[in-house]
C-alpha cells in the first residue's frame, strides 16, 4: 500500500498513477530513483491537464519547464503548489544528471510535495474525491521485494491531447467550479525546508555539487558550549578539500543577522584548523549577506561559485597595495586622467569603499582614464574579470574598439555582437544583452556570469543607468563599481550620490569643462542667443500684415467659423512650421556661423531639432534657401536606414555633409572633433542632456582653421536654452514606473486604505477582496527563475499570497513600490482600458485620502466627452445612460468608491473606440522678426584649487630626471639655488604661490617632492649601509632598520617616528627591547633626521 493508491480508483489518473507509486516503493532502495520518478509523474500529470483543460494552451515547447511556467498554469495551481513542485523538478533534475546524492529527508520532502499536488489534480478533475492525509508510516513499509520497477514511457503530449479531448469540456468546467473551493495546505517552513527549497537550490544554481565540494552540518570542535562542538550548517570547499565558505542558514521567518556572531566562531575554529578563514554567508533563503573578511558585511544576490571564490582567495593572495601604483601614461597621459586613477586606488585602497564615481566633461579622455584604471588593478592582481556596460550598442562597440587599442593582452568580447567568446576577462554589453544573457549563459560547470563573476563593474553615463529599469544587474553581481559621467557634478541627482555612498556633489574625482578648457585640452564656446519673435510670443492675429491676416483664417479658422486670437509658441515646430522663422534661424547660421577653407565653407555643425517632420522642413528650407548647396545638409535620426553610415559621413572632415539636422540621434556620443557650431532649435529641460549636447562641440581640433587649432566653437540658440537654465536648474530625467507598475501600485494603496473602519461595507469588502486576488495573481505570474525576481523573492512569495494582505502597512505600500511594482507583467488589455484603470483608481485614492482630484475629474470629463462624440458604436450606446449621467448630472460631486468603480467597470472598454488625436500639421510662411541677438562668453566654472594638487603631483611624477627633483630622490642636500627653481616649477609654471599654499600651507617644496617621488631604493641602503652591512646588528636589529628603509623608500621622508610602535617595526620587539644599546638607536636616528633634511636647504 502507497501514498498514491487513491490515484488508482480513476481511469483517467493511469498515465501519471503508475509513476507516482513507484516513486515510493523505491524510496528505502534508491533516493536518486525514487526522485526521478517523482518528477517524471510530475511531469505525466502535467501533460495530462494540458491534454483535459481548455484554459491550458500549448507553450512554444513541451518541456516540464515550459509547461510549469506558462502564465494560465501557474494561475490553476496557484502559488504554494507551484513552489513545491518547483522543487521537485529541481531535485529531480540534480538526481538525473547524477550532480551528487539525494538525501533520503529529500526524496521524502519530494514524495510530501508531488502528493500535494496531486491530490490538488485528485480533486479539481476526479469524479470521487476524498479526502486524505500523506502517512509517514507507509514509506517504512515500502521494500525492494514488492517493487516491480516497469519502464515509464514518454508521454507524447499531441497524441495524449488527441486522446482526451472529448475530456476536454467537461474537465475544464469541473475544474473551475471545484478549484474555487480547494483549501491549499500551506508551506509551513522548517529550518530544514527553508534549506531544501531556497538555498539548497541557491546552491546548485552556483553549481556546486552535494557531498562533493558542498557539505551539510559539518562538527566543529571548540565551540563555547558545554560539548564544545557546533555543527556548521554548510561547508563549501575547493578541490583539495579546504573550506573556502561557510554558510549560516536561518529559517526564512528569521532575519540572517541571528546568525551572525554563531558564523564567526565557526571561522575563527576553521580558520585555525586550516589556516585559511573561509568567507562567510549568513542566509534565510529570502535575503543573503557576505562576510569576505575585508569589507563591512553586505548584501549580495546569492551564494558565490566555487570557482568565484577561488578567484577571490587567489587574487586576496597575490594583489599587492594600491598605495603605490604607476599609470601607464601611454595610455591616460594627461595629469588629471592620472590623478582620477589613483582616486580610484585611494578609493578602494585606503578607504576600502567598493564604489567610485568620476565626473569628467565630455571630449576628457573618460574611456582612455578608465583604461588606465583597468590596467593598473590588473597588474596590481585586484581584478580578473571586468563587465563595462553602457546604455547604447555604439557606446559599447566604441569602448571595446579602444579597450583593444590599447590592452592588447587582455582578452575583450562585446556580447552585443559575438555570441560565443562568453569567457572574455573583459566583456562587453548593453543593459538589456547582460540582462538576458545571465539566465541563459553557461559553460560546462554550469551558469557563468554567476554573482561573484565580476572583479569589476564600469558603468558608462552612471547618472542615468545606475537607476532605471536595469538596476537589478547592479544588485545581482557583486563587485567594485566605477561609475563614469560628463554631466556636470552639481546636475547629478542626488540618488546617484547616495548609490556610490559619496557626498552630494562629491565624486571620487571630477574634472569638469572649465577647467579643460582652461588646461587646453578642450575648447570652450561663444552662446549666440537669438529671439526670433514667433518662437517667444506666439503667432498672435492682430500683429499680422494683412496679407497674412487672410492667410491666417483660411488656415485656422474652425468649423464655427471662429479665428483664434493666437497660436501659442508651444505649437512651433510641433504642428506649426513656419518657413520664415526657420529662415532666419539657417540666415544666422549661414552668415555667423564658423567657417572652414578661408570662409568658402561653413565649418561642421549640428541642428538639433523638434521632431523628424521640424528636421524635414529645416531641410527643405535650406534648400530653397540655398539651392547651390545640394548636399550641404542632411537629416540623421531614428526614421533613416543606415544611420551609422550617414554619421560616418558627417564625421569625416573630407565627405558631406555640413549640417547634420538631428533629432535625438546625435545628441550624445558622437565624437566630431570637426564641429564647429551647434544650433539648439529646440527646448531642452534637463540641464544634464543640455551639457551632454554641447559636449558634441568641445573637442579640440589641431589645423582645422586654415591650418589654426580650433579655439572657439559657437552655439547658437533659438529657443531661449541658455536664459533658462540661468534662472532655473532644469528638471531631472524621471524614474517612472511602467503602466502596469503604476497601475498595480495604486491597486495596492486603495487596498492599503480600504482597510479603515469607515469602508467595512458588504460592497466594498467584496470590492477589496477582488482587489486582493488580482493583485496576488499578477504577483504569481513573475518568473522566479529569472535572476531579477529572484533578488527581490521575498516580496514576491509574500505577496503572491493573498492571505499576506489582511493587514497591510503604510510600510508595505513602500516596500511594494520598490520591490514588487516594476517587474509586474503588462497585462493583455488594451493600453487604452488599463490607462482609464490608472485615472479611475487615481481619483478613488484620492477620494480615500481625502485630497482634492480636481485634475482627475476634468480627465475622466474629457474622456467621457470623447466617448460621447461617437455613440453610434453599438457598445457605446448601450452605456449612454451613464455616460449622460456623468456628464449632464451632478453625479460625480455625489459619487463614493462604489460608483467609480462602476464607472471604471463600466466604460474602460469604451476608450479603445476614442479616436487617437490626429494633430493638423500646417506649413505657414508668415513673416517672423528676429527681436534680438546676443553674443555671449562661455559661462564656466572652474576649481582652480583641487587641480592645482592634481598638477603639480603629475608634473612631478612626470619630470624625475629633472635635476633638482633627481636631488631629492637620491638623497643629495638642496642648494637655494634648487629651492628657487623648485619654486619657479611649482609657483610659477604649473600654478601660483597662493594656490600651492592653499592646498600644502607652509609645507617645504623640497618636502612636498620628496613625499611624491619617494627614495631611491640604492641611495637609502647607502645612507644605512654601517648598520646593515652584518658586522655590528643582530638579525632582529637589521630586520628594524629594513622596515625602515622600506618606509622611506615609499613615504621620502620619516617624520613621525611614532609608527614605529607598528607593525611591520614591533614584528621582532619595541624600539627598547630591540636595542638595549641606545648608542646604535641614536645612530640610526641621526640618519633618519639627515635624510629629512636633505629635502629642505
Amino acid at each position: 500500500m502507497t501514498n498514491f493508491d487513491f490515484l488508482k480508483k480513476e481511469q483517467d489518473f493511469r498515465t501519471f498513477a503508475d509513476a507516482a507509486i513507484a516513486a515510493e516503493k523505491i524510496i528505502n532502495l534508491d533516493t536518486a530513483a525514487c526522485a526521478i520518478n517523482c518528477r517524471r509523474a510530475m511531469e505525466i500529470a502535467v501533460k495530462w491537464m494540458y491534454s483535459v483543460d481548455a484554459d491550458l494552451s500549448m507553450p512554444y515547447q513541451d518541456k516540464l519547464v515550459s509547461l510549469m511556467n506558462s502564465e494560465d498554469f501557474r494561475q490553476i495551481v496557484g502559488v504554494d503548489i507551484w513552489k513545491r513542485m518547483d522543487l521537485i523538478r529541481k531535485i529531480g533534475n540534480q538526481a538525473a544528471h547524477g550532480n551528487g546524492k539525494i538525501k533520503y529527508e529529500e526524496a521524502k520532502l519530494c514524495l510530501k510535495n508531488l502528493y500535494i499536488f496531486l491530490d490538488f489534480v485528485a480533486y479539481c478533475y476526479g469524479e470521487n474525491y476524498e479526502e486524505t492525509q500523506f502517512d509517514d508510516e507507509l514509506l517504512k513499509s515500502s521494500t525492494a521485494n514488492e517493487l516491480k520497477l516497469t519502464p515509464v514511457l514518454d508521454v507524447d503530449l499531441e497524441k495524449l491531447i488527441e486522446e482526451n479531448k472529448k475530456l476536454k469540456a467537461r474537465l475544464t468546467e469541473k475544474r473551475e467550479e471545484k478549484q474555487q473551493t480547494y483549501a491549499p495546505k500551506p508551506i509551513e517552513l522548517t529550518e530544514y525546508q527553508t534549506r531544501k527549497i531556497y538555498i539548497d537550490t541557491m546552491l546548485r544554481d552556483a553549481g556546486w555539487i552535494e557531498d562533493k565540494n558542498w557539505l551539510n552540518e559539518v562538527e566543529v570542535h571548540g565551540m563555547p558550549n558545554k560539548a564544545k562542538t557546533g555543527f556548521v550548517d554548510y561547508v563549501l570547499y575547493d578541490d583539495t578539500h579546504k573550506p573556502l565558505a561557510i554558510i549560516e542558514a536561518k529559517k526564512t521567518c528569521v532575519g540572517v543577522e541571528k546568525g551572525r556572531h554563531q558564523a564567526k566562531l565557526y571561522a575563527d575554529i576553521i580558520e585555525k584548523q586550516y589556516g585559511r578563514r573561509p568567507v562567510i554567508f549568513l542566509t534565510n533563503g529570502f535575503e543573503t549577506r557576505i562576510i569576505d573578511n575585508q569589507y563591512p558585511e553586505r548584501k549580495v544576490s546569492s551564494i558565490y561559485s566555487k570557482r568565484d571564490l577561488e578567484k577571490l582567495f587567489n587574487l586576496r593572495r597575490t594583489r599587492s597595495s594600491l598605495k603605490y601604483v604607476k599609470v601607464n601614461t601611454q595610455i591616460a597621459g594627461r595629469y588629471y586622467q592620472e590623478a582620477a586613477v589613483r582616486a580610484v586606488c585611494d578609493s578602494f585602497g585606503a578607504k576600502n569603499r567598493r564604489k567610485a564615481l568620476l565626473v569628467m566633461a565630455t571630449g576628457s579622455g573618460k574611456t582612455r582614464t578608465v583604461i588606465a584604471l583597468c590596467d593598473v588593478l590588473l597588474n596590481a592582481g585586484w581584478v580578473k574579470n571586468i563587465l563595462f556596460l553602457a546604455d547604447r550598442t555604439a557606446l559599447v562597440t566604441q569602448a571595446k574598439r579602444s579597450f583593444t587599442n590599447l590592452l592588447p593582452n587582455l582578452s575583450v568580447t562585446n556580447l552585443c555582437e559575438d555570441k560565443e567568446n562568453y569567457n572574455a576577462h573583459c566583456v562587453f554589453s548593453t543593459y538589456q544583452t547582460m540582462a538576458g544573457c545571465i539566465d541563459t549563459v553557461e559553460d560546462e560547470e554550469g551558469r557563468l556570469f554567476t554573482c561573484g563573476h565580476f572583479d569589476l563593474i564600469i558603468c558608462d553615463e552612471a547618472h542615468r543607468s545606475i537607476y532605471n529599469k536595469y538596476k537589478d544587474i547592479f544588485t545581482y553581481f557583486d563587485a567594485p563599481l566605477v561609475g563614469l559621467t560628463a554631466t556636470p557634478k552639481d546636475e547629478i541627482d542626488k540618488n546617484t550620490y547616495q548609490i556610490f555612498e559619496l557626498e552630494n556633489g562629491v565624486p571620487t574625482y571630477g574634472y569638469d569643462l572649465a577647467q579643460t578648457v582652461k588646461d587646453g585640452y578642450l575648447v570652450d564656446y561663444l552662446s549666440v542667443e537669438s529671439k526670433l519673435k514667433f518662437i517667444e510670443q506666439g503667432i498672435v492675429y492682430d500683429e499680422l500684415s494683412e496679407a497674412d491676416k487672410e492667410i491666417f483664417e483660411e488656415t485656422f479658422e474652425t468649423e464655427d467659423g471662429k479665428v483664434p486670437e493666437k497660436i501659442d509658441s508651444s505649437a512651433l515646430n510641433t504642428w506649426i512650421f513656419n518657413e520664415d522663422t526657420i529662415s532666419h534661424a539657417l540666415h544666422i547660421l549661414m552668415t555667423d556661423g564658423l567657417r572652414i577653407d578661408y570662409g568658402e565653407k561653413l565649418g561642421k555643425t549640428i541642428i538639433f531639432a523638434k521632431n523628424h517632420d521640424h528636421a524635414e522642413k529645416i531641410l527643405e528650407v535650406f534648400h530653397k534657401e540655398y539651392p547651390h548647396l545640394p548636399d550641404y545638409a542632411m537629416v540623421i535620426d531614428n526614421y533613416m536606414t543606415y544611420a551609422q553610415n550617414a554619421i560616418d559621413q558627417f564625421s569625416s572632415h573630407k565627405k558631406m555633409p555640413q549640417i547634420a539636422i538631428s533629432v535625438d540621434m546625435l545628441d550624445t556620443g558622437i565624437d566630431v572633433p570637426e564641429i564647429l557650431n551647434l544650433v539648439f532649435f529646440k527646448k531642452v529641460m534637463s540641464k544634464a542632456k543640455f551639457w551632454q549636447m554641447i559636449g558634441r562641440g568641445t573637442r579640440i581640433c589641431p589645423g582645422l582653421l586654415d591650418g589654426k587649432d580650433k579655439e572657439k566653437f559657437y552655439i547658437f540658440d533659438f529657443c531661449g536654452n541658455f536664459e533658462f537654465f540661468r534662472m532655473n536648474p532644469g528638471k531631472p530625467t524621471a524614474n517612472r514606473l511602467a503602466l502596469q507598475g503604476a497601475v498595480f501600485n495604486l491597486e495596492f494603496q486603495i487596498a492599503y486604505k480600504l482597510q479603515d473602519i469607515d469602508y467595512q461595507t458588504e460592497p466594498l469588502i467584496e470590492f477589496r477582496k477582488d482587489l486582493v486576488d488580482n493583485m496576488s495573481e499578477k504577483v504569481k505570474k513573475l518568473d522566479r527563475d529569472n535572476f531579477a525576481i529572484r533578488q527581490h523573492i521575498k516580496y514576491v512569495d509574500k505577496y503572491s499570497d493573498d492571505r499576506n494582505y489582511n493587514a497591510l502597512t503604510f510600510e508595505d505600500t513602500i516596500t511594494v513600490k520598490e520591490e514588487v511594482s516594476p517587474y509586474i507583467y503588462p497585462d493583455k488589455d488594451d493600453a487604452s482600458a488599463v490607462r482609464f484603470d490608472a485615472l479611475m483608481y487615481g481619483i478613488e485614492l484620492a477620494y480615500l485620502a481625502g485630497k482634492q482630484w480636481a485634475r482627475h475629474k476634468s480627465d475622466l470629463l474629457k474622456r467621457v466627452s470623447a466617448v460621447a462624440r461617437i455613440a453610434n458604436i453599438p457598445e457605446i450606446q448601450a452605456k449612454t445612460e451613464l455616460i449622460k449621467k456623468i456628464l449632464e448630472t451632478d453625479y460625480l460631486e455625489r459619487a463614493g468608491i462604489n460608483d467609480f468603480e462602476h464607472i471604471r467597470h463600466q466604460l474602460r472598454d469604451l476608450m479603445k473606440y476614442i479616436p487617437k488625436d490626429v494633430v493638423n500639421k500646417y506649413n505657414t510662411n508668415f513673416d517672423d522678426d528676429i527681436l534680438s541677438v546676443e553674443w555671449n562668453e562661455a559661462e564656466l566654472d572652474s576649481e582652480d584649487l583641487k587641480n592645482y594638487k592634481a598638477k603639480a603631483e603629475f608634473y612631478v611624477r612626470q619630470h624625475q630626471d629633472n635635476i633638482v627633483i633627481a636631488k631629492l630622490r637620491t638623497n643629495k642636500p638642496l642648494t637655494e639655488m634648487d629651492v628657487q627653481s623648485l619654486e619657479n616649477i611649482l609657483w610659477s609654471q604649473v600654478g601660483t604661490q597662493k594656490e600651492y599654499e592653499a592646498e600644502y600651507g607652509n609645507k617645504p617644496l623640497g618636502e612636498f617632492v620628496r613625499e611624491i617621488v619617494g627614495l631611491d631604493m640604492n641611495a637609502a641602503k647607502e645612507a644605512f649601509a654601517q648598520f646593515l652591512d652584518g658586522s655590528t646588528l643582530d638579525s632582529r636589529q637589521i630586520y628594524f632598520v629594513n622596515q625602515i628603509v622600506e618606509y622611506i623608500v615609499h613615504n621620502g621622508m620619516m617624520k613621525d617616528l611614532s609608527v614605529l610602535q607598528e607593525s611591520p617595526f614591533t614584528d621582532k620587539g619595541s624600539v627598547a627591547e630591540i636595542f638595549t644599546d641606545m648608542n646604535v638607536w641614536n645612530g640610526i636616528r641621526k640618519v633618519i633626521d639627515t635624510i629629512n633634511s636633505n629635502a629642505i636647504a
